[in-house]
């Protein structure tokens, strides 16, 4: 899981590489971009991005559903059985007794249940609100990256450029570069340590840590930041915020929900928990937007706030610990 979920840094790299070759290939064609090429760019860049979501969704109807849902969801134990034979290449009379038992068993409780939330109702409400929290901060810092470099003068203010082409260029340069100093290496450092340190101890450090660093930008952005010797220091904050985000808090809110819940309510709670992650991400994406403008409080205190919404995220999350290395629960 943590190895499929570190692809999306290899996907932001792509769309910045994307961004650049389109961008390159607009300023050689129309060096004086009208309204309407400018809006053509924009599509085709956007379009671009349905050919990897075409071949995945080829692939995906190519590979059978997991056993488990199968048999536990789906209550069709033999094509479970059957499934399980052909990949994994055993037989399925081994495990004959296992199949007749399943086909028998009855779900003891229900979505939603008193027994579900007794067994699983402080386990829901923890992992919605950890993923609810750590995407405000993501999105925030992530999809305003040209806000926070324009901040501290490392890109020109959008009126300055005399093509906006290569605005688009410069912003998806420095993604790529934030994509493979921060984001890329944070996915592989899960992918190699998780099962070592644990999910949740993880998780628990990575929400502090993000609290920490994005004060270290915030507090001093309109000050120390902003003199010129300094900036490259904003980049290697700037990207180890990524790096830790991915390496603990991004990563493991995808995978705690997946292997904390009984199989068969797995998917719903797992998307329970995403959608809070999603309207997390509106608030992050459409706060920043009217709090960092002019009219807003300024891009230094909508930090401070995505800070706070990490530090949130630590609280919630000491209070719904404790069972690290024991959260599979097979039913």
């Amino acid at each position: 899981m943590s190895a499929g979920f570190a692809m999306y840094g290899v996907g932001i790299l792509a769309a910045s590489a994307v961004a650049m070759a389109v961008s390159a290939c607009f300023n050689s064609l129309y060096p004086n971009p009208t309204f309407g090429e400018k809006d053509i760019l924009r599509r085709i860049v956007l379009m671009l991005g349905t050919v990897p979501a075409g071949v995945t969704f080829y692939w995906r109807m190519k590979v059978p559903e997991t056993p488990r849902f199968t048999a536990l969801v789906a209550r069709d134990v033999d094509k479970a059985a059957a499934d399980m034979s052909k990949i994994m290449g055993i037989s399925i009379n081994e495990y004959e007794a296992d199949v007749s038992r399943i086909r028998t068993r009855r779900p003891s409780f229900g979505l939603f249940s008193k027994a579900f939330m007794k067994s699983h109702g402080k386990h829901l409400v923890g992992t919605m609100s950890c993923w609810f929290f750590l995407d405000i901060a993501f999105y925030g810092c992530n999809l305003f990256l040209k806000d926070l470099y324009k901040a501290v003068g490392l890109f020109e203010k959008s009126e300055v450029y005399k093509n906006p082409v290569d605005e688009v260029f410069d912003i998806a340069r420095a993604q790529a570069l934030i994509t493979l100093c921060g984001t890329l290496p944070g996915c592989l450092a899960n992918v190699l340590l998780i099962d070592r340190l644990g999910r949740l101890k993880i998780q628990l450090v990575g929400f502090l840590l993000m609290s920490i660093l994005i004060i270290a930008m915030a507090v001093p952005l309109e000050t120390y930041w902003l003199r010129p010797t300094h900036r490259h220091g904003f980049l290697c904050i700037y990207s180890l915020t990524f790096f830790f985000t991915t390496f603990r808090p991004s990563s493991t809110t995808f995978i705690v929900p997946a292997k904390l819940f009984p199989a068969r309510l797995r998917s719903t709670c797992h998307g329970l928990s995403a959608a809070a992650g999603k309207v997390g991400a509106m608030i992050g994406t459409f706060g920043f937007l009217l709090a960092g403008n002019q009219r807003g409080i300024g891009v230094r205190n909508t930090l401070v706030l995505l800070a706070v919404g990490s530090f949130l995220g630590f609280i919630v999350h000491i209070s719904d610990s404790g069972n690290d290395g024991k959260i599979v629960r097979r039913k």
